[in-house]
């Protein structure tokens, strides 16, 4: 079994939280998810703070513009690049200042090349991946981004231990031919896998730190994600509906991100409710739980569970209300540590 980069019983975030003040945010990271926090997201705050702006913020010498509401290749750096550059300077500042104590793993985000290829125009127009040539270089930038931003993030944390998440949720449209062209009439052609994977495996390589690969989106492709050498897999639980791809995984020594608390509050939930009908919400001991059954589902030993799996939201919590976002984290921390006594 490998030595995982996390303490047993851990628990963290997917990365996006609701509303716009980062250093709220980035309180609650710490406060609640004290073994594996993570630098907050907060796409609330627009532009430049989304999935696809902020992470193409980190590829090097490939400048970005917004135009009629989607993301481009631009001629040269301008404003949108200055914002979130702004953005994700403002984050590290609050993470550096309320990390500086803080002594373990730690957690960042980005999107992966495939997620970005999808979501980036060329200025010839269509997505990037209509182009090979242009996702090639895409992912060399992004690799080269990532590495520079892990480095800068161990500069001002030096006793953290960096890990990187990889966020694809448009991978599994890419593998099967689904990303609809700009007219919508038709798709990009299919990805083979270990194509796929090939790129993944460039950024990878490339950061020098271990990298979880994440996808909350049906279909997960977790053999381009063990091919692509990542430490663990992220993803939904309510959604796997095939136990043998993730049991293989997980024989072959990949950690899981086990997304089982619901992003989500059921119909009546109410903030602060100790009793009655709005008190049911989610409840650590239900999340491990869940996560216990599957683990005897697969047929492995509950002693490894802990060490091999972190316990994480279904997916990011950019759409909760702020109390339920604070009730989620907390019951993660507390199933992690419910499975630490198993």
């Amino acid at each position: 079994m490998p030595d995982f980069p996390w303490k047993p019983g851990s628990a963290t975030g997917l990365g996006s939280l609701p509303g716009t003040d980062i250093a709220e945010a980035q309180r609650v990271v710490f406060g609640e998810l004290p073994d594996l926090p993570h630098l907050a997201e907060l796409p609330a705050r627009g532009p430049g703070a989304d999935i696809i702006g902020r992470s193409a913020g980190f590829l090097v010498e490939i400048p970005v513009q917004l135009y009629a509401g989607r993301w481009q290749i631009a001629p040269r750096p301008g404003k949108d690049m200055r914002r979130t550059a702004d953005l994700l300077e403002r984050d590290l500042d609050q993470l550096t200042e309320q990390g500086a104590t803080y002594v373990g793993p730690l957690k960042v985000q980005s999107a992966g090349p495939w997620t970005l290829a999808a979501g980036i125009d060329r200025q010839i127009g269509g997505r990037m991946l209509r182009d090979a040539g242009a996702v090639r270089d895409l992912t060399d930038s992004l690799a080269e981004g990532l590495r520079r931003h892990v480095d800068d993030v161990r500069k001002r944390l030096p006793r953290a231990e960096v890990l990187l998440q990889l966020d694809e949720p448009s991978l599994p449209a890419v593998l099967a031919g689904h990303v609809p062209t700009e007219s919508g009439l038709g798709v990009y052609r299919a990805v083979p896998g270990p194509d796929a994977a090939t790129a993944l495996r460039t950024v990878v390589e490339a950061v020098g730190v271990p990298v979880i690969a994440h996808c909350c989106a049906p279909d997960v492709p977790l053999q381009v994600f063990r091919d692509s050498r990542a430490a663990a897999v992220a993803l939904d639980l309510s959604l796997v509906k095939d136990l043998d791809p993730l049991g293989e995984a997980l024989e072959a020594g990949i950690g899981l991100f086990a997304g089982a608390a619901p992003t989500l509050p059921p119909a009546g939930w109410v903030a602060g409710a100790t009793s009655g009908a709005g008190a049911a919400g989610v409840d650590g001991k239900k999340v491990a739980e869940r996560v216990l059954t599957l683990w005897k589902r697969l047929g492995f030993s509950p002693a490894l569970l802990p060490r091999q799996v972190v316990i994480t939201p279904a997916c990011g919590l950019a759409g909760a209300a702020p109390a339920y976002t604070r009730a989620v984290l907390t019951a993660c921390r507390e199933a992690g540590r419910r499975l630490a006594e198993v």
